[in-house]
C-alpha cells in the first residue's frame, strides 16, 4: 500500500514536528546529546534525517520532520504589525464614514444653512425632494478615499507612537503614565493624518454644501483648485486639527480606559480566556461610549471646518460672528452625537475584527508584551 508524502509525516508523533526556530534549538541539543554520547555520532538512524535534508543535503545535524503546514504568525511591533494595523485602519474609517454619508450630509447642511435645514427629519426630507435618493450618496468618494487615507495614518502611526513613547518612558513610567502615553501618541498620529485627508474634506464639504457646484472629487477638485488655488484644499487644516486632534485623544484615550475597566470590573474572565466574540463585543461598545465623548469635545471646531470649507474667504472670526459661540457648540450637535458615536463604536469594532484576521490581539485590557528572539 502506497502512502503520500503527507500522511507518512501525519503518522509521526505530532511533538516531532517544528518550526525553524524549534528545530534550531533541538539541533541544539541533538549536538549536546552527540557530544555527550560519541557512538551516537556513528548513528544511521532514521532519526538523523534534517527537515532540509528532504529537500537538500546541505544540513546533517537536524533529526526532525517539518511540519506539513505552520502558518506564520506576527510579531508584536515588527514592521508587518505596523502595516496590518494600517491596512486595518483603511478599512475601519473608509467603509464607516462611507456609509454614514447621508447623515453626515445633512449635519453639513444644517450647519452650513440652519434657516433651511431646521432638523434632522426635514433635512432628509428637503434633501429627497431637491436631489432624490443618490442626492444623499453626494461625495461619497472623497469621503471613501479621504477617511481611508486618514484611518491608516490614524491607527498605523497610533500603535507607532504608543510604543516609541513607551519605550522613551521605560517599563515603570510607561505603566505609571500609560493616560499620558495615549494622548501623546493619538495627538502627534492625528497631525499626520489630518495632512492626508484634509484636500478631500475640502473638496467633500463644497460638493455637499453647494448644489450644482461638481457631481464628485474627479471634477470637483479641479474646479476648486481653479477657484481658491492648490493651497486652498489646506484652508481648512487648522481647524481640523482643531476638530480631530481633541476627537482623536478623546477616542484613543477613553476607548483604552473604557476597556480596560470592562476587563477589570465587568467582566470576570481575564482578556487572553475570553473568546474572540467577546472581545471584539467589547470593543464595539467601548467604541461606541468614546465615539460620544469624541462627538462633544470636537464639535466647535466641527462647524468651523463646515462653514470655512464652504465660504469662499472666510476667517474664524467670520464664522464665529456668523454661527456665535452657543451655535458652535450646539448647532447639529445631537445628529453628531448619534452619527459620531455609530461611526466610533464600527471602527472599532471593525479595527479589533481585521486585526484577529490577521492573528493580532484586539485593542485595550492587557496586551501581551513584544517577544525577544533568545540568544543561542
Amino acid at each position: 500500500m502506497a502512502f503520500s508524502d503527507n500522511s507518512r509525516r501525519s503518522l509521526i508523533p505530532s511533538f516531532l514536528y517544528s518550526s525553524e526556530s524549534s528545530s534550531k534549538k533541538l539541533i541544539d541539543l541533538d549536538r549536546f546529546a552527540t557530544n555527550r554520547n560519541p557512538m551516537l555520532r556513528f548513528s544511521s538512524s532514521p532519526a538523523s534525517i534534517s527537515p532540509s535534508s528532504l529537500s537538500s543535503s546541505s544540513s546533517k545535524n537536524n533529526f526532525l520532520i517539518p511540519a506539513p503546514s505552520e502558518p506564520g504568525k506576527i510579531e508584536l511591533y515588527s514592521p508587518a504589525f505596523y502595516a496590518a494595523c494600517t491596512a486595518s485602519g483603511i478599512v475601519s474609517c473608509g467603509l464607516t464614514h462611507m456609509a454614514v454619508t447621508p447623515l453626515d450630509l445633512v449635519k453639513c447642511n444644517m450647519q452650513i444653512d440652519p434657516a433651511k435645514y431646521k432638523g434632522i427629519s426635514s433635512g432628509f426630507g428637503i434633501l429627497l425632494k431637491e436631489q432624490g435618493v443618490k442626492g444623499f450618496f453626494r461625495g461619497w468618494v472623497p469621503t471613501l478615499l479621504g477617511y481611508s487615507a486618514q484611518g491608516a495614518c490614524k491607527f498605523g502611526f497610533y500603535e507607532f507612537f504608543k510604543k516609541y513613547y513607551s519605550d522613551i518612558a521605560g517599563p515603570e513610567y510607561a505603566t505609571k503614565y500609560k493616560t499620558l502615553i495615549y494622548l501623546a501618541g493619538s495627538a502627534s498620529a492625528e497631525v499626520i493624518a489630518d495632512l492626508a485627508l484634509c484636500p478631500f474634506e475640502a473638496v467633500k464639504v463644497r460638493v455637499q454644501t453647494q448644489p450644482g457646484f461638481a457631481r464628485g472629487l474627479s471634477d470637483g477638485l479641479p474646479k476648486f483648485i481653479k477657484s481658491e488655488g492648490a493651497l486652498g484644499l489646506y484652508k481648512g487644516l487648522v481647524p481640523l486639527w482643531g476638530r480631530q486632534i481633541p476627537y482623536t485623544m478623546m477616542k484613543f484615550v477613553s476607548f483604552e480606559t473604557i476597556v480596560e475597566m470592562l476587563y477589570k470590573y465587568a467582566i470576570p474572565t481575564p482578556k487572553d480566556q475570553c473568546s474572540k466574540t467577546l472581545q471584539l463585543g467589547v470593543s464595539l461598545g467601548g467604541g461606541y461610549v468614546a465615539g460620544v465623548l469624541c462627538a462633544i469635545v470636537s464639535h466647535p471646531a466641527d462647524n468651523l471646518v463646515s462653514f470655512l470649507n464652504n465660504a469662499k474667504g472666510a476667517t474664524v472670526g467670520d464664522a464665529v460672528k456668523n454661527l456665535g459661540v452657543w451655535g458652535l457648540f450646539t448647532r447639529g450637535l445631537p445628529l453628531r452625537i448619534f452619527m459620531i458615536g455609530t461611526l466610533t463604536g464600527a471602527q472599532w469594532g471593525i479595527y479589533d475584527a481585521c486585526k484577529v484576521f490577521f492573528g493580532l490581539p484586539t485593542t485595550g485590557g492587557v496586551t501581551p508584551p513584544a517577544t525577544v528572539p533568545a540568544k543561542v
